[in-house]
């Protein structure tokens, strides 16, 4: 029989690999070509101008700018300026 109540039990847990979800840029910032803005799991975030989606629903530039943050019909949009 233990004499520990508890001795060990955090380290016998798996903890999960961090996602490092989240904005990754912030508005009037300068971005290049490839650089990713957000990522994210769904599209809280959807693309605008120079902005696609990965197939992570991450959001990339696609061309060099200022990023701009706006909203369209209640959607929270990114672009490149």
């Amino acid at each position: 029989m233990a004499h520990k109540k508890q001795g060990g039990k955090l380290t016998q847990r798996v903890r999960p690999e961090p996602k490092y979800l989240g904005l990754k840029v912030s508005d009037g910032q300068k971005v290049t070509t490839g650089s990713i803005l957000v990522r994210q799991r769904g599209t809280p975030f959807t693309s605008g101008e120079g902005v696609k989606i990965g197939r992570d629903h991450t959001l990339f530039a696609v061309k060099p700018g200022t990023v701009k943050f706006g909203s369209k019909m209640g959607k929270k949009i990114i672009s490149i300026h």
